[in-house]
Formats: C-alpha cells, structure tokens, sequence
C-alpha cells in the first residue's frame, strides 16, 4: 500500500474498517498486536488494527530494550524457550539490522555472589549450544586482569574473573512502529487514538466493536468475524466486560537511565545484584547509560504505573555495589520507566502456549485473547496466534487456511539495508557530522537518506531540536507525514528519544515542537497549549520519585 502512513489517513482508516465486515480486528498496538496485524495482513486477511493511545505507548516502549536469549531462562531450565530465542534475535537482526543491534556483554564474578564460576560456565556453554553455535559471539572466559582491562571501575574486591558473550539490544518503540508500518503497508487498516468502547455481540458471539476516534469523538462500528485482545496488562480489562475472570499477575519492570560517565562503564555488563542476587544489566546508549531491571509485583491500574523511589533505590545500590567509584544517588537519574508485564505463574497449567510462556485462549467465543511475555518472541506468537486465527475461521465460513506468511524473511521498513555501517559512511559523506548520521541510520534504516535529503535541501531542518542531541528538526516533520505521530508526546517519546535522552526532558524545546506540530497537523492555540500541558504532565508524573519522602539513606 503507498498511502503515506501519516495522521492525515486515520480518519480514512477508521472508515475503511466500519464499511466492510474484517476478518479479524486486533486491539492494542503494541509488540503483539502489531506483530500479528502484520503476519494477518501478509496472509491476506482483511486485518483492522486499534488503540486507545499511540501505538507502543504502553509496555512496548517500557521494556528493558534487549533482544536475548535469557540468562534467566538458562538458570530456570527453560531449555526449549532458549533455543527458540536464540533462533528469534537471529530472525529480528536479519529484519531489522537498524533497529536490532549486536551487543557485547560482560558477566564479572565475584566471591559469595550467587553466581558461582562453575554456574556461569555451563551458562555460557548452554548459551552457545542452544543457539546451535551461531551465537551473536562465541562466548570467552576472563581472567581477573583481563576482567579489570575491560571494565577498570568494577569492584576489585572479591573479583574471580568473568565471561564475556554476545546478545542483542533495540530501539524498542520503533520496533513496533516498525511492525505496524509493515503491517499497513501490506493492507491492514490501522489507527491509535482510536478507543474500542465496548465489544459488539451477536448471537452470544463477539462480532466486533464500537470503535471512537478520540481526537474528534466520531464513533464507528467495526464488525469483525475474530476480535484479538492484544492489550497486554489491560487484557482482563477487556475480558471482564464479558464476565471472564481475572488472569493476570502483573509485575512492573523499572528502569534507569545516567550519564555514562557517572556509572563508569565501557561496555554492556551483567551482574547478579549482592542485594537479592537477581540479574540485572548495565547497558551503553551512546552518552548514557540505561540499567534495569526490577520484578515486583504491582497492583495499580496499568494507566498509572510509575517508577517509584524504592525502585530507583534498588537499581543504583546494586549498580554502586560493582562500581563502587560511581556512588550514584537519584540526582544522577537523568530518567526512569516502568513497564508492565504478566508474572510467569499467570497463566496456570491451563495455558495454550509456546516456548516463550505466552498465552493464546478464545476467552468467549469470538474473542481470541493473546498475551506476550517476551519483546524477543513477539513474531514467533505473532505466527501462533495467526495459525490459531486461521483455525477459527475456517470453522466459521469453511475457508482454506492461508499460507504462512515468512515474516522472518521480509524486512521491516528500513531494514533492506545489509550493513547498517555502510549507510552511516554514505550519509557522512552527505555532509552530516558521524553522530548523527549514526542516530539517523539507528533509528530510520534504510529511510535516513530521505531524511538526509529533507535537510539538505531546507538548511533549518538539518538543525538539532536539542543542541548537544542528533536528533534533526527533519526527523519531526518525517515523524507527522510517515509515522502517523498525533501528539506532542508522541514526537517527543517514541518517535524520537528526546522525552529520555535531552536534559530536562526537552521542556525547553517542547513548544518549538509544538509549533511544528501545530504547522503540520492544523493545531490551534487551544489545542497547541493542550498538548503541551499534557507532555509537562508526562514529565512530572516520570518524575514524580523525585519528591518521594520514602528514606533514601
């Protein structure tokens, strides 16, 4: 489909959906729905797709940013969920090579840690042998002097040596931009900010939803023969207003992002955390450095998760343990997120499940439930839910079974490049300084020459937003005319980092935004003053921990 992907098609979209039955409407835009609207559409079904907010603006753009194969799952046994992972980074770095980048680890050991020498061994062992040894790197054990030449600011006391072995990290947000670009582009009908308000039955059957624009009020009808609940932590929501009971056990995952100077480390580190022996990660992003991750059981409405003080308290002792020259306090805190996700115990035996401890259930009939767990396995579930999909439709009007769509052989928009490294040369040799043409490429794939090109031919958008940051003034204008960005926030926190990464959140530049917005999208003052009232909200609520009494001593 050429339709460019902008805010300018929504309303389309929306009718699009309303005026002729679908076979599957798919709630929630994050990694899940997007990844199976994407695998539907290239089925050929006549896929719709919404959400209530942007798309990924919720656990998806929360998460702990790694594409991996899970340690953790190593220590559990959960030999088949490794391997399939393993086999998933392989898939996502081949799709999405701008997006999805290799990243070298660190593991230092430590006497009376509860990762023993011989423990971590047979991980690394373990790690290479259910990736069939096509591991992102071949893992090597080091020595206490070569652990110390690596990472100088790790805790001298104590230190046995360490391994060093390879994994994966992304840009989480426009991963699952990504996916639901890919997913329109091969015929599905998207929308966020577009509220499904409540299902539309027939004959003790889910026949669809009443679906409301939320940026105009305009209501529709979409009748759909199979409704998906991919709306992750708000999945019993949808659920209990058909009577279905409570499933989800939700644990919030909280995360920090400091300067890298004050944290002291050269590369991505894991380490077990002296204060519970849970792992937790230290992981580079160019001048900072983001650490998670927490795993408690949270009872607030998803709406209002929020990083608290006792969160950010746990991550900088544990990080100040095996970095002791950091002595980081919450002031070094340049921001934080939380993001929720259903604990393993979920689901119960009764789960119809894959490696990646996911769930797929028909909650009532019409209603297929799907819930992830695992930003890595999102495309593999994606294909299950799809395959459970097509089930349920041939039952309905006897048609045949579609294909399988060879999701792991298309590449995402921007990942037709092969070598990432190679574009960043070509837009440096464009005239753009090596810091940004690395951002444009990490973000935009493929695309940043056009981004490029904006900027050369209109000098003002080749300007930074924030000074000191690679992000361009063009990349707004390319976030409103092709990644369908509706609000101020949504330029701000997902379709570029600047809400994470900019001091002070980019406050001081949100009205110069803003304005742009306004220019692009129509906005009038009252609406313009509206979007920026609620980005500062935003921010405030981030910062909340901040102002916590809790004792930080």
């Amino acid at each position: 489909m050429d339709t460019p992907f902008s805010f300018e098609i929504r309303s389309q979209q929306l009718e699009a959906m309303a005026a002729e039955t679908v076979d599957l409407l798919i709630l929630g835009g994050g990694i899940t729905g997007a990844g199976i609207a994407r695998d539907a559409a290239m089925r050929g079904l006549r896929t719709a797709l919404v959400d209530k907010g942007d798309f990924a603006w919720g656990t998806s753009s929360r998460t702990c940013r790694l594409i991996h194969g899970g340690l953790h799952d190593l220590e559990l046994r959960h030999w088949r969920r490794v391997f399939e992972a393993s086999r998933e980074r392989r898939v996502l770095l081949r799709i999405a090579p701008h997006l999805v980048r290799q990243q070298s680890f660190l593991f230092p050991i430590h006497e009376g840690g509860r990762v023993t020498r011989l423990k971590l061994f047979a991980w690394m062992w373990l790690y290479d042998l259910l990736a069939l040894f096509r591991n992102v790197r071949q893992h090597r054990w080091l020595s206490k002097p070569e652990v110390l030449r690596a990472e100088p600011g790790l805790r001298i006391r104590g230190l046995k040596g360490g391994a060093r072995y390879g994994d994966a990290v992304c840009d989480d947000a426009r991963l699952t931009l990504a996916t639901v670009r890919d997913a329109h582009r091969r015929g599905a009908l998207v929308a966020n900010y577009a509220l499904a308000e409540r299902l539309e039955m027939a004959e003790g059957r889910v026949r669809g939803a009443r679906v409301v624009d939320l940026t105009t009020g305009v209501a529709h009808t979409v009748r759909a023969k199979v409704v998906v609940n991919a709306t992750g932590p708000w999945s019993d929501e949808i659920r209990s207003s058909l009577g279905g009971r409570g499933l989800l056990q939700l644990t919030k995952g909280v995360h920090l992002l400091i300067p890298r100077t004050r944290v002291g480390n050269h590369d991505a580190v894991t380490f077990a955390t002296p204060i519970d022996g849970r792992l937790l990660f230290i992981i580079p992003q160019g001048e900072l450095t983001y650490i998670g991750t927490t795993e408690t059981d949270e009872t607030a409405q998803p709406d209002d998760v929020r990083p608290g003080i006792d969160d950010i308290i746990y991550l900088l002792r544990s990080v100040n343990a095996v970095f002791p020259g950091a002595r980081l306090t919450p002031d070094d805190v340049r921001t934080a997120w939380a993001g929720l996700l259903p604990g393993r115990a979920s689901f119960g035996s009764s789960q119809d499940s894959g490696a990646d401890d996911a769930a797929i259930m028909e909650s009532h009939p019409g209603l297929i439930t799907v819930i992830g767990t695992s930003l890595t396995m999102y495309r593999s579930l994606a294909a299950r839910a799809v395959d459970h999909i097509a089930k349920v439709l041939r039952e309905l009007d006897g048609r045949e079974a579609p294909a399988p769509a060879g999701t792991d052989r298309h590449p995402l928009p921007g990942g037709e490049i092969r070598d990432p490294d190679l574009l960043v040369d070509v837009v440096v040799r464009e005239g753009m300084a090596r810091r940004v043409a690395e951002h444009l490429v990490g973000a935009h794939g493929g695309e940043a020459p056009a981004i490029v090109r904006m900027a050369l031919e209109n000098p003002d958008l080749g300007h930074p937003v924030v000074r000191g940051q690679p992000v361009l003034r063009a990349e707004i204008y390319h976030a409103i005319r092709r990644e369908m960005a509706v609000t101020l926030a949504d330029l701000m926190m997902r379709r570029t980092r600047l809400f994470y990464e900019a001091p002070d959140h980019a406050v001081a530049v949100a009205a110069e935004v803003a304005a742009i917005a306004a220019g692009e999208m129509g906005w009038d003052s009252e609406r313009t003053e509206s979007e920026l009232a609620a980005y500062r909200q935003e921010v405030a609520r981030v910062n909340a921990f901040r102002s916590d009494p809790t004792d930080r001593d």
